[in-house]
């Protein structure tokens, strides 16, 4: 029994053909360390806005921030409740905007 779509052979393809294919081994990992190391830059920057905003904002400096008022509430106690809800909600549609950019410039689907 064969089966309906046959393996080829690995001596149908030159070892010049699928290097210039795949590219060399060198030129892969070179090209996974520039992505790994721009994926660790985005998490780093997106996750210090986190910290700062929902520990800084909501614990660390809520008694300055509740001199101010919005919205007849006092600021440090609105980020402690919600605002820091609504960055993370956001840094998260930033996160997925830009992952898909970074994943169309290395050219990963």
């Amino acid at each position: 029994m064969t089966p309906a779509h046959p393996i080829p052979y690995t001596a149908d393809v030159s070892n010049d053909e699928r290097t210039r294919a795949e590219g060399s081994a060198t030129e892969r990992d070179e090209r996974a360390r520039r992505y790994w190391r721009a994926n660790l830059r985005i998490l780093t920057i997106l996750l210090s806005i986190w910290f700062v905003t929902s520990f800084g904002l909501g614990i660390l400096w809520v008694e300055q921030l509740n001199e101010f008022h919005m919205a007849g509430f006092p600021v440090g106690f609105w980020f402690s409740q919600q605002g820091s809800i609504y960055v993370f909600i956001v840094l998260i549609w930033v996160y997925a905007r830009w992952m898909d950019r970074l994943d169309r410039d290395h050219g990963i689907d």
